[in-house]
């Protein structure tokens, strides 16, 4: 019997033989309590039996083009039926047209691409081609920072989800953050690029193969980093001889109302690296892209790296069409459009909610941060924790048909790009309400 004459499965018995034989992750096993989820189109999640349920975090900032786009399924089961697979030494349609588009997008003389299976995977080969190229081990990351959960990746990661997988890989530095846990306001900038460059000067700049940092830091805040600071670690770069690699796997393709974040900052790094919106998530797919001084190193010299899936062609297919999506829609337009609507809607929300106490968003990249007191400013949770206020919350968002993450004392609200204004505010609809139970940790 096929996946498709089955009889359909209710809510409970998806979620049973869900929790029976296949493990979550960032969970306790026994506590986990999945939504079963049977279709999804646009904006809307729906479950099995028909309630329908706002996507207002594009799952994991990943379904930037919406749920459901025949034109990316047409595109991939044409593909399938084509060419389902070849090893990655060999070379296919797909994969140039889709090098030569991504090189028509990506900043500045970055036009070279290696294909990975996912951000995770794009970031440990972006550590490889550093330190490949460089012919130095030491990386550096920030603690306000997540790369993935891959060996290296989760070493660059700062958060708290690193301590339990260490000890990682060696070589990992961190300097500081621009944005601190626990204070409204980033730090001024020459602060923070001060911090950097005493970090380079006591570890050696002769050591150091490249700084790592999310353009804008994505799970851990949405924390936009204060203008001159991008192109403050460029310079900075340079002038050490250290290449500078953004991890754009959340930022990138239209998020931010720029195909990719760095360009708000009009910055070129050496590398980058990107995932999640390259295929909207509907295939795995990443990759890490270089500049020609780093390409160039390669056409004379082995690189030790590789994977079974990489240039995966029905991956690539995928690709192809979100891209063609993006623009055939004008999604990214579309994003840079209601930042200022999105930015509106968080304004009206703290001057009605004391426990707003920040809010932030660059295009359709946003966050609300809740607090029992402004002044003093303290947050809603204590770092790396939770509050009954902030489980209530998400109660509350799951009872009426919204989805997003609600980590620490936060809100996100990164919807997909296709979302129109009505269902904007449809999402914050339910946020306003949901806030009142914050209020009160503020009023008690």
């Amino acid at each position: 019997m096929g996946i498709r004459t089955a009889p359909a499965m209710s809510t409970e018995e998806i979620v049973r033989l869900n929790r029976e034989h296949t493990f979550f992750s960032w969970s306790v096993q026994g506590a986990v309590d999945p939504i079963a989820i049977d279709h999804a189109e646009g904006v809307y999640l729906y479950t099995p039996e028909g309630s329908r349920i706002l996507d207002f975090n594009s799952q994991l900032m990943s379904v930037n083009i919406g749920h459901g786009d025949r034109r990316v399924a047409d595109a991939i089961t044409e593909q399938a039926t084509k060419l389902q697979y070849v090893q990655p030494a060999f070379a296919t349609e797909i994969r140039g047209r889709l090098g030569q588009k991504l090189a028509e997008i990506l900043p500045g003389d970055l036009d070279k691409v290696f294909f990975t299976l996912g951000g995770a995977e794009a970031i440990e080969n972006a550590i490889k081609l550093a330190r490949h190229y460089t012919g130095r081990y030491k990386v550096l990351a920030r603690y306000r920072s997540y790369h993935g959960a891959t060996m290296g990746a989760m070493s660059l990661t700062g958060d708290p989800r690193r301590w339990p997988n260490e000890p990682g890989l060696v070589g990992v530095v961190r300097y500081p953050d621009t944005h601190r846990w626990g204070e409204k306001e980033p730090r001024p900038v020459e602060e923070s690029l001060r911090g950097l460059e005493d970090v380079i000067r006591y570890e050696g700049a002769h050591t150091i193969a490249a700084v790592f940092l999310e353009t804008i830091v994505g799970t851990n805040g949405i924390l936009i980093p204060p203008d001159g600071y991008v192109q403050g670690v460029r310079e900075i770069c340079d002038r050490y001889d250290i290449l500078m690699v953004c991890d754009e796997v959340m930022a990138g393709f239209g998020r931010t109302g720029r195909w990719f974040a760095v360009d708000h900052w009009d910055t070129v790094p050496d590398l980058m690296t990107m995932a999640k919106g390259l295929t909207s998530s509907y295939l795995p797919l990443g990759a890490v892209a270089m500049n020609h001084k780093v390409a160039e190193k390669f056409e004379s010299m082995f690189y030790s790296g590789g994977l079974t899936y990489s240039s995966h062609p029905v991956s690539l297919a995928a690709a192809f069409a979100t891209i063609g999506v993006y623009e055939e829609d004008g999604l990214i337009e579309n994003a840079a459009r209601l930042g200022p609507v999105m930015l509106r809607h968080h304004e009206r929300l703290a001057d009605r909610h004391p426990s707003v106490g920040a809010h932030r968003n660059l295009g359709l990249f946003g966050i609300l941060d809740l607090v029992r007191s402004r002044d003093p400013w303290t947050p809603l949770t204590p770092f790396n924790g939770t509050s009954d206020e902030m489980k209530a919350i998400g109660k509350f968002f799951r009872q009426n048909g919204l989805y997003t993450m609600v980590i620490n004392n936060s809100i996100h609200t990164n919807p997909p790009l296709c979302i129109t204004e009505e269902q904007l505010a449809e999402g914050f609809e339910v946020i306003d309400r949901a806030l009142d139970i914050a209020d009160q940790a503020v009023t008690s």
